[in-house]
């Protein structure tokens, strides 16, 4: 059902190399880029994600509430990613674990302050 999300920064090259880093661990490679956008995805079936300088001009805040999820398929890949996007100078919203009912994710926002978690069922 979702076929993009976009996210916003204030510096595309500094979010490009957090998000080239941290989405290749997906296998996800920019599939459309401009100067004001670059998007990633892992297949052109799949789902992707944007991060773009508002269009308004106006400087990118964060959604309170807001947070992208990223499934994967082991508990190995969202640790992984959630070191990652820490050593990439991201911030912690909750270490990896178990979250209940087989629900294991781990949470950590961008370095525009986006909130994302990488999740694993099972």
């Amino acid at each position: 059902m979702i076929g993009y999300v976009t996210l916003g920064t204030n510096d595309l090259a500094r979010g490009a190399k957090f998000y080239d880093a941290l989405l290749a661990l997906l296998g996800a490679k920019r599939f459309m880029e401009n100067d004001r956008l670059i998007a990633w995805t892992a297949a052109s079936d799949r789902p992707g994600i944007g991060l773009s300088l508002p269009f308004d001009g106006k400087p990118a805040s964060i959604g309170n509430g807001m947070m992208v999820a990223l499934v994967v398929d082991s508990r190995a890949l969202v640790d992984k990613l959630y070191q990652t996007a820490i050593a990439l100078g991201g911030s912690d919203e909750g270490a990896p674990g178990e979250r209940g009912q087989g629900f294991y994710a781990g949470y950590f926002r961008d370095l525009d302050g986006n909130k994302l978690n990488a999740f694993c069922i099972g």
